[in-house]
């Protein structure tokens, strides 16, 4: 396939769609799955894969082993969320396995037959640092995004971001396989922030899903101004929200350094929303070692549990159904959380929780009741919090706030043109 050449700055635009490719790139135009499979394969530094608009279908795992640069990723990307529509009857769709590869606005779906045939949208394996995915939607896998260890030695992937995506299953998975739409063992600093995560049932085995979880003695992780709802269009099972260390991990020789114990070290989760997860908690600690829990509001959940001996965090400025939990030897501080929060307390002071809105009805029991925190400046819709915050993920001013049933409140760090809808106006489809 002809590539076009490098120029010092290209506008294109399909369908009404504009959109600029940096300097030194190489735009690589493709229309077909064929053409999308060869542009993979002879992808080089620099290079813009870009999808026309159209259905892609695929039967093969699209392998992404050659290493772009700091200065010259190597880019898959539709102009627009929603215009190219991947389908892959596969395991896995993309393989990642070299440092340095982006991919943006691509809806990608999973048609397998048996549900425990697909399992990732994403595998992000070994060598892969500074692998982004963003604004992408990833829908029916047991595991939309995966990422582990690799190689003799094994090597992790470091330094990836997961950012403004939506992830969900349209239907419970009927496999007795992980369903986890984010499910990364070992790596470091892995930045998990502004998603929408829904619907992650498992129908089958014991039943048991996660929205997302750091494990295998992976290290300081982020999750921030994540939107989670458990059940949103269907329900059952056991839905858990965020979590490090997540089931566990087994054998030792998967985890990074050899050892699984710790799941987690140094890790951070902050400004999230988890909703809707009644059967569980929307925050589970397994085995993770200075854990910073600050500032998430979780309703309709059973709470947060630090589990193990192993676990050892810090929770302030937390709003919860359910409680806190210490539990089989883990220990935590605590300090400004509300918890026990009931269904008749959340209804008198926020608009509709069920449907994530978050707006005030009455702040006398959130407002201005936190503690001021070095590692949370923001909130959820990326405002600044004040020196005295409020409680929960959401920093009420006198200019109001976000549209907090949008992931990361539809805010500034989403890119204009990124549309991905309400949870309020979801609730209300038929």
């Amino acid at each position: 396939m002809p590539l076009l050449p490098r120029v010092r700055s290209i506008v294109l635009g399909w369908a009404g769609f504009l959109w600029a490719v940096s300097a030194g790139a190489s735009v690589v135009p493709v229309a077909t799955a064929t053409q999308l499979l060869a542009a993979v394969n002879s992808a080089r530094p620099g290079d813009v894969i870009t999808l026309a608009p159209g259905i892609y279908d695929l039967s093969q795992t699209l392998y992404c082993d050659t290493p772009g640069t700091a200065a010259q990723p190597i880019v898959v990307q539709a102009p627009v969320l929603g215009t190219a529509l991947i389908r892959f009857n596969t395991v896995e769709g993309f393989k990642v396995t070299a440092p340095y590869w982006d991919f943006e606005n691509l809806d990608i779906q999973g048609v397998c037959p048996s549900h425990t045939d697909c399992e990732h949208a994403f595998h992000v394996a070994g060598g892969a640092d500074f692998t982004q995915i963003r604004g992408c939607r990833l829908h029916d896998f047991n595991a939309q995004i995966k990422g582990n260890g690799e190689g003799n030695p094994f090597v992790f992937p470091d330094d990836v971001v997961i950012e403004r995506n939506e992830l969900f299953d349209s239907v419970p998975r009927q496999t007795g396989n992980p369903v986890t739409p984010i499910d990364v063992v070992g790596g470091r600093r892995w930045m998990i922030r502004g998603n929408f995560i829904h619907d992650h049932g498992k129908a089958q085995g014991d039943q048991i899903s996660y929205a997302a979880f750091l494990k295998g003695n992976s290290r300081d992780g982020v999750f921030e101004r994540n939107l989670v709802v458990c059940e949103r269009n269907n329900t059952g099972g056991v839905r858990l929200g965020l979590s490090f260390g997540g089931g566990g991990s087994a054998p030792e020789s998967i985890c990074e350094g050899g050892t699984c114990t710790p799941e987690h070290q140094k890790g951070i989760m902050r400004n999230n929303e988890i909703v809707n997860c009644p059967a569980d908690v929307g925050i589970y600690l397994n085995k993770a070692q200075n854990a910073k829990i600050y500032n998430n509001t979780l309703y309709n959940t059973t709470g947060i549990d630090v589990r193990f001996t192993a676990s050892t965090a810090d929770l302030r400025n937390n709003l919860l159904s359910g409680a806190i939990r210490n539990r089989d030897g883990g220990t935590s501080t605590q300090a400004a959380n509300r918890a026990g929060i009931t269904a008749a307390q959340w209804s008198a002071w926020f608009l509709n929780p069920a449907g994530a809105s978050f707006a005030l009805r009455d702040g006398s029991q959130v407002v201005n009741l936190g503690q001021p925190l070095p590692l949370v400046t923001d909130d959820y819709c990326g405002a600044l919090r004040d020196a005295a915050p409020d409680l929960g993920a959401v920093e009420y001013g006198p200019l109001g706030i976000c549209d907090t049933t949008r992931p990361g409140g539809g805010g500034d760090i989403f890119r204009d043109g990124f549309e991905m809808g309400g949870v309020g106006e979801w609730l209300a489809a038929p």
